[in-house]
């Protein structure tokens, strides 16, 4: 088994947070020596005119002369940071860096914040296609829903790159993951799932569509005034999509009802859930109570009604963390120069991130350590065999309202 030096952290020094953060968390190393007149002459005036001049001959050579191609600019308006909401974007701008450094250190990506002081979409894709000869692949961060949804589906059209919202597809293909490995713990199929979802935003509306995307049916997904259904008070642009695709048995009223019968909730909204309505749960239950960092329900409190209990948190068991996801999925889609980012891509990741438990699978384990240092390279490469299969092709599986046609569900929904 991998060892996690991060399970169990004690509480942190506030002075020694501080510290580590003191002049930011990144710098910018050099990639060879620079140390001679003849190392200046090749690296600068006069050499680099050449390299310039082949660029402007061929802007393909760009793409192995310049850091751009693989380098993922992380982009935020800092409208949804973390939990604390709407802080703007130089607020932003610490959890900004974090991500790039995650970038380097699991991914082996450069990786550059950007935060941009405008929550006006217009604004924030016309800067983006702009500065776009920067960079290689962007990933939104922290934008608050909907407007996130609008933003990525028009990043994705203007932009030659792979684009994605990591609050979205990140946590959709963690959760994906987590529960591939769960139905295993408590033997049951992932197609015959009873799912809940809690939480109607970019996370639980992108979870909603990558389970569907998986195979599995019956899905309800509840806001704050309650269960999605069509025409329901609020229920509307993509929260009205996704009515229309979940909730077959058509399921009404709040979390009492929805979690009536249910084998699965995952929790990705900053509600809490009644120990009670958990009690209604079917034998064997699942519980993903992924929001931080206060949870929906306490682990200890969840594990007396579910055989398996995950949350978002380091300190407890099963953390499913977005990190075992986003470097590999962009390493991925840049080693195979993708476009973008597919369904199909996605659910390879997920399914990658799976396999590697193995033979350690149990209820306390259902996904990899995030320091495990086998994950990135294991995601990259089934991203890159998914971008390369002729069902990966074609237009971005999301935001599009119905999944692309390919095999990768039914052969999910029999795992």
């Amino acid at each position: 088994m991998q060892s996690d030096p991060s399970s169990a952290v004690p509480p942190i020094p506030e002075a020694e947070i501080f510290a580590e953060h003191e002049g930011g968390k990144l710098s910018v190393a050099l990639a060879r020596p620079l140390e001679t007149t003849r190392d200046l002459s090749i690296a600068y005036t006069p050499g680099v005119a050449q390299v310039s001049r082949a660029i402007a001959a061929d802007p393909a050579v760009a793409a192995s002369h310049t850091w751009a191609s693989r380098l993922v600019a992380v982009v935020s308006d800092g409208t949804a940071v973390l939990g604390l909401g709407d802080i703007g974007a130089a607020a932003s701008l610490p959890v900004m860096e974090g991500k790039s450094a995650l970038f380097q250190r699991f991914g082996g990506l450069n990786s550059i914040p950007i935060v941009l002081d405008t929550t006006d979409v217009d604004e924030i894709v016309e800067t983006l296609v702009r500065i776009a000869p920067s960079f290689g692949a962007v990933n939104l961060e922290d934008v608050a829903a909907p407007r996130c949804f609008e933003l990525e589906a028009r990043l994705i059209e203007a932009l030659d790159m792979p684009v994605m919202h990591d609050d979205q597809h990140g946590t959709a293909v963690v959760a994906l993951a987590a529960l591939l490995g769960a139905s295993r713990v408590v033997g049951k199929e992932l197609a015959g799932l009873r799912v809940v979802i809690s939480g109607a935003g970019a996370a639980g509306i992108a979870v909603a569509k990558m389970l569907l995307d998986a195979g599995i049916e019956d899905i309800v997904l509840l806001d704050s005034r309650g269960v999605l259904l069509p025409g329901r008070a609020g229920v509307d642009g993509v929260k009205a999509e996704l009515a229309a695709r979940s909730n077959p048995r058509g399921v009404s009223g709040g979390t009492a009802e929805a979690l009536a019968g249910a084998d699965v909730f995952i929790g990705v909204s900053s509600s809490t859930v009644p120990e009670a309505h958990l009690a209604g749960m079917a034998e064997d239950a699942i519980v993903f109570a992924l929001s931080n960092p206060d949870p929906e329900v306490r682990p200890e409190v969840a594990a007396r009604h579910a055989a398996v209990v995950a949350t978002g948190r380091s300190d407890f068991p099963n953390q499913i963390n977005n990190v075992l996801a986003f470097p590999g999925i962009f390493r991925g889609a840049l080693d195979a120069g993708a476009k973008r980012i597919t369904s199909a891509m996605k659910l390879a990741a997920a399914q990658a991130i799976a396999a590697l438990v193995g033979d350690e699978l149990a209820a306390d384990r259902i996904v990899p350590s995030p320091l495990d240092p086998r994950v990135a390279d294991a995601v990259a490469a089934a991203v890159a065999r998914a971008a390369t299969e002729p069902a990966a092709t074609g237009p971005a599986a999301e935001p599009e309202p119905e999944p692309e046609p390919d095999s990768a569900p039914a052969a999910l929904a029999g795992a």
